[in-house]
């Protein structure tokens, strides 16, 4: 059984595509630059290679068109035949409260997910996209969507509301949703594997860092809070958003510096962050560099990120009543080991204690608490794609 697992955005899309009888990549790569005069297909070989393959490619059908030929081509193919492909499971950004599970996507359910266009603008059209490319293409091949705001759909109403008219929330579905939703609960549920624990009971705080980051508190393998909200903007201080910041200085900014709505939304969303303190560099590798360099600015920069860090993951030991295991998942919090290092420094009267020989891990499933720390500290890789890969599976089962 093949599956293939497609990640549209707005200008790219990534794909993977699954052998499932071994849970084996047999395809990988991404197209980057759709609609524009340099787009290319990038893979990887099964030897590990690169290959950058150069095409015009104006819109979406187009690439999925050039992926699909690429997967059978006598050169770099997977597959002998577009007939091996047995379905396609889709990542699909915002399902509003309609969806709080992966499914089949039908006619009702593609009208469903347009109707949250509003709350995604950038993400959820693409995401329409590469479903239509593949009804033009593949159209008796079934596809499935898996939503980021899916997993997120347990957190209780006092959780996820804002303070603001209730009004507002009944006439447009104003409130938080959180994000990153396929990777927390992959890695929430992969890390209870890894420790041989059941998710009843455990008190679970799962950190995706990378360039975009979120944290979600998880209790009895449900998720009862996050720290993204209506938007992704929300929350923690990102590579290019600014995370938390107070909606009255949103407005002052505005005024003083004669912007609009999309302009605040540009400056808060592209330029802020790590981006913001550090004259466009947004590349946690770059500040690292710099912070052991002595650049005053960039151990200010890293010292508020990961301040953000530890206060949510303290926050959220609150709302759990205590916590477990602390998780690092995503490109930053599974590489650096000066991230999780500094997050976790101060959180000792919570139990963590840090083994610095065995934080030196990268890209690695370990333990990397003390062995007499209470609270267990791990890292998780994460991946997505399988598990958007293993739902489409379950669904197709079913």
């Amino acid at each position: 059984m093949k599956v293939l697992v497609l990640n549209c955005g707005s200008s790219s899309i990534k794909y993977k595509l699954f052998d499932m009888d071994s849970k084996e990549v047999i395809a990988q790569g991404g197209i980057e630059k759709i609609g524009l005069k340099d787009s290319f297909l990038k893979l990887i070989l099964p030897n590990g290679e690169k290959k950058i393959l150069e095409k015009d490619i104006p819109e979406h059908t187009v690439g999925v068109e050039f992926i699909l030929n690429t997967l059978v081509s006598p050169e770099y193919g997977a597959i002998k035949s577009l007939e091996e492909i047995n379905a396609v499971g889709h990542r699909m950004v915002h399902g509003g409260e309609r969806f709080s599970k992966s499914v089949l996507l039908t006619k009702e359910v593609l009208e469903a997910f347009a109707a949250c266009n509003d709350l995604a603008p950038l993400h959820n059209p693409a995401n329409l996209k590469g479903v239509d490319a593949i009804t033009a293409i593949l159209p008796n091949v079934p596809q499935i969507g898996v939503f980021d705001t899916a997993f997120h759909q347990t957190m209780p109403e006092h959780a996820y509301l804002y303070a603001i008219p209730y009004e507002l929330y009944k006439k447009y579905g104003v409130r938080r949703y959180g994000f990153h939703g396929t990777s927390h609960r992959y890695v929430s549920q992969r890390v209870c594997e890894y420790l041989g624990i059941k998710p009843e009971g455990l008190k679970l705080i799962t950190c995706h860092i990378g360039n975009g980051g979120s944290i979600a508190a998880i209790k009895d393998g449900k998720c009862i809070d996050t720290s993204m909200g209506l938007t992704p903007l929300e929350g923690l201080m990102m590579g290019t958003r600014s995370g938390d910041i107070d909606a009255g200085a949103v407005t002052f900014i505005m005024d003083k510096e004669g912007l609009t709505t999309t302009g605040i939304s540009n400056l808060l969303n592209k330029k802020s962050g790590v981006a913001g303190m550090m004259n466009g560099s947004s590349d946690m590798r770059d500040l690292e560099a710099a912070v052991a360099k002595g650049d005053p600015q960039a151990i200010l920069t890293e010292q508020m990120y990961f301040y953000r860090i530890k206060k949510y993951i303290g926050a959220y030991a609150a709302a759990l009543g205590g916590v477990d295991v602390i998780l690092f998942t995503g490109g930053v919090g599974e590489n650096q080991a000066t991230c999780r290092a500094g997050v976790c420094e101060g959180l000792e009267f919570l139990g963590v204690k840090l083994d610095p020989e065995k934080n030196k891990v990268r890209g690695e499933e370990a333990i990397i608490s003390a062995d007499d720390s209470r609270v267990k500290v791990v890292v998780i890789p994460t991946d997505e794609e399988l598990l958007i890969a293993s739902d489409t599976m379950a669904i197709l089962d079913k």
